[in-house]
């Protein structure tokens, strides 16, 4: 084998390899619920945020709450067990429905980008989206969907 097929067989295989923990973790993130529709707002069960793995304590960063009631989804950012961020999932620049990757939102239109609590990163949103009041009671989220927080 040549030395130059040699380095490109072995960095495509060292690239692949560190890759996997990304994808997998990317994949165990990300979950859709429905969320139940109350009287002023949504609830989820806190639980929803665990991650299932051989009796460990491990948590999704995020939930993305999908509900025919809903024009657009919310994204909820777990922070910890008592403090949580609920995101409308639409883009503060034209209205797309933004998408939810690790720590931030972006909008796939025109590349705007948000943090987990809602503030503009990059732009051309120039706007910071709209939040909701998130209050824990026990095992249960509320999502206060008539005020912004």
């Amino acid at each position: 084998m040549k030395r130059r097929e040699f380095l490109k067989s072995s960095c495509a295989a060292c690239l692949s390899l560190s890759a996997i923990p990304l994808v997998l973790n990317s994949c165990t993130s990300l979950i859709n619920t429905t969320g139940t529709l109350v009287k002023d707002g949504l609830t989820i069960n806190k639980k929803d945020f665990r991650i299932n793995d051989k009796g460990s304590s491990a948590y999704r960063s995020f939930l993305i709450i999908r509900n025919d009631a809903l024009k657009y989804p919310i994204c909820i950012y777990r922070f910890s067990d008592q403090q949580y961020s609920a995101l409308w999932m639409r883009c503060s620049h034209q209205g797309a429905e933004l998408q939810a990757s690790g720590e931030y939102v972006q909008c796939p239109a025109h590349g705007s980008e948000f943090n987990n609590k809602g503030i503009v990163t990059s732009g051309p949103a120039s706007t910071n989206l709209r939040t909701f009041p998130v209050t824990v009671n026990n095992d249960e989220i509320f999502i206060d969907l008539r005020k912004q927080s």
